[in-house]
This record gives C-alpha cells, structure tokens and sequence, in this order.
C-alpha cells in the first residue's frame, strides 16, 4: 500500500505536465501570433514599396538606376563564380547519377521529364534563391539595420529623400533580376555537367538524345512559370530583408536578431510560394 508521500506525488504530476502542457502551448501561440505580425508588416511594406515603384520609378533616374545596377550585380554577377561551382557539383552528385540509374534499368526515355521536374521546376528556383538570401539578402538586414541604428535612415528623411525609393526599390529590382538570371545559369551549368559526368561514366546516350529529351519535355509553361517563380522569390527575400533591416526601430546588438528572423520567414515564404506553383503544375 502506497505511503502519504507517494500518492501526493502521484497527485502532483498531472498537476504539473499540465503546467507543462500550458507552458508548450502559450510559446506555440506566441510564436504563431509573432509570425502572424510579422507577416502583417511585411505585406504593408510590400504594399508601400510597390506604390513607391509605381510612383517614383523614374523619379532621380540618375541616382537610382546606377543603384539598382550596382544591386543587380551584388545579387547576381558577383554570385556568379559561387553558383558554376554549385552548378558542377549539383550535376556531378545528382544529374549524373540519375542519367547513370536511368540507363541501368532501361528507362532513358524518362531521363528528359525527370530533369525538368527535379532541376528545372523544383531545385534549380528553390536552391538559387536559399543561396541567395544566404549571401545577399542576409547582407540587406545586417546594411540597413546598422543604418536605422545609427541615425541614417533618419538623416535621408530630413534631406526629403524617401528611404523606400533610395535604399529598398533598388534592392528589390536587382534581387528579382539576380534570382532569375543565376537560376537560368545553375540550371543550365546543371544539365551540362550532369550529361559530363554520364559521359565519363559510359552511360550510352548521345548528346543529341539527351537534349532532344530535355526539349520534349519543355514547355512554354516552364520558361514562363520558372520567370513567375524566380520573380517571386526575389520579391520575397528584398522586401523581408528590408523589411526587418530598415521599417523596425532597431539598435545595433538588435541586428543579428533581426537578420536571423529576417532569414527565416524568408525561407517560410519562398517555400509557400513554391507549394502555390507546384499546385498551379499540376492543374495546368
């Protein structure tokens, strides 16, 4: 028979995993309202940038179209050695092996398909833009938040210089040019070096084959969905770096915090928008 001090304790547990239980939900529901927040504000500073664009495009063009380039080519040309290197490597390790597997089991007539949805719908957009944000946009949070923190941001203001039209539409138009342009080279650097790595492997399959699958398989759809889709993922990534770089009061120790949220509801959000285009591939 079980002593006083036994059954209080079997008394107390419930007690406590339930104190427990409540503890897990309440840092759940804070964690979904932050993020419910913080998606707020992103999509009325996507709003404020786009009614800037619109408004102010053409506004100082001798200022900001050398910004915008200078973007493009800090989101796109200078990644460019980096993403050869992730284009050899991504058709060494997984092109080159699938065109190997393909032929062993007498499949090749699939090997176009399989290369347009893994590497060209899926991995080529998806990889691209995570490289991106982890180079570019994550340099946008750590640049911008540095200036709120040390009063720059507020010194344009005073000079009657919009911050949206000088410090975030060039990163916005050079992200989303810079997205696009390296998906179009991994992708290509992709099938290439995959077809490389077949051929050293003696995978029977004639270059003229090989790419004869590659266009069969192609649509007009694909070029046009994949310019939606790197559009769109370099929209996301500039306006949240932005976002939690430069609309937030920040204090500089407040930067890293921010870059680290800035990071992940970046990746949250390509993600979802990948979903909404897989759905729109299998509709069509």
């Amino acid at each position: 028979m079980p002593d006083a001090g036994t059954i209080n304790l079997a008394d107390a547990n419930p007690a406590a995993r339930r104190r427990l239980h409540q503890r897990y939900l309440d840092f759940f529901a804070r964690q979904v309202f932050d993020f419910l927040y913080g998606l707020q504000g992103v999509g009325a500073f996507a709003l404020i940038t786009l009614g800037v664009g619109l408004r102010k495009l053409r506004v100082a063009r001798a200022v900001v179209w050398p910004l915008i380039a200078r973007e493009t080519a800090r989101a796109g040309l200078q990644l460019l050695p980096m993403f050869l290197f992730v284009a050899v490597a991504l058709g060494f390790l997984i092109i080159g092996q699938t065109v190997s597997w393909l032929t062993r089991v007498g499949t090749t007539d699939l090997l176009g398909p399989v290369m347009v949805l893994v590497v060209v719908r899926e991995l080529g957009p998806l990889l691209t833009a995570f490289l991106v944000l982890a180079r570019a946009g994550s340099a946008n949070v750590v640049e911008l938040g540095t200036a709120r923190a040390l009063g720059e941001v507020e010194s344009l203001e005073a000079l009657g210089i919009d911050p949206v039209h000088y410090l975030v539409l060039p990163r916005v138009i050079g992200m989303m040019a810079g997205v696009f342009s390296l998906t179009v080279y991994l992708i290509l650097g992709a099938l290439l070096s995959g077809y490389v790595w077949a051929f050293i492997q003696d995978v029977p399959l004639l270059p003229g084959e090989y790419f004869s699958q590659l266009a069969g398989a192609l649509s007009y759809l694909d070029f046009l969905l994949l310019a939606l889709k790197t559009s769109a993922f370099g929209f996301i990534i500039a306006i949240t770096t932005c976002y939690h770089g430069l609309a937030q009061p920040l204090e500089l120790q407040e930067v890293p915090r921010a870059t680290v949220r800035a990071v992940a509801q970046s990746v949250i959000g390509c993600v979802v928008v990948d979903a909404l285009f897989i759905v729109i591939y299998l509709a069509v």
